[in-house]
């Protein structure tokens, strides 16, 4: 299968977009415009009309295939994490219970860490016990945006 590369430009900066014709693998905040593609499939402009939809506070479901690269135990903390409700948070000790076992905490924030798909897959939603913002791969500001994004809350910072 033929592989593609896209993006998309948010207020927080350019998310690079990669995949293949039926599924999409990365979605990740970078600091420069990525190159992309010279053509891409239907999937890119359906993903990109969905993330218009998710910015612009009009529709917050995606209907996109994923298929994230990882580990059995990686995928099972992301399945975990895309259960997480709009607009709500949980905390890394509430995913290492739901995946049977409290002592995988650690475990559990390191897969959370690495989920290759940003916002599709809502590793952004998960907090510290206390309610900390804590570690997110787009950095800490992203983070908070998105989250106030779902909240429908206003923040007073441009960028």
């Amino acid at each position: 299968m033929m592989n593609f590369t896209s993006k998309y430009l948010t207020r927080k900066g350019w998310l690079k977009i990669d995949g293949n014709e039926s599924t999409i693998t990365s979605i990740a905040f970078c600091i420069s415009e990525p190159e992309v593609s010279d053509s891409l499939p239907k999937l890119y402009s359906v993903l990109n009309k969905q993330l218009d939809d998710y910015f612009l506070h009009r529709k917050w479901t995606f209907t996109i295939d994923l298929h994230p690269q990882g580990t059995d135990f990686q995928k099972q903390v992301w399945m975990e994490l895309q259960k997480i409700p709009f607009g709500k948070t949980v905390s890394y000790q509430e995913i290492a219970n739901r995946l049977g076992n409290p002592q995988v905490i650690r475990a559990a924030a390191s897969a959370n860490g690495k989920n290759p798909i940003a916002i599709l897959i809502p590793c952004h939603r998960v907090i510290g016990k206390n309610g900390s913002l804590t570690g997110y791969a787009g950095g800490l500001e992203r983070k908070k945006f998105l989250l106030e994004l779902e909240s429908g809350a206003t923040s007073l910072e441009l960028f």
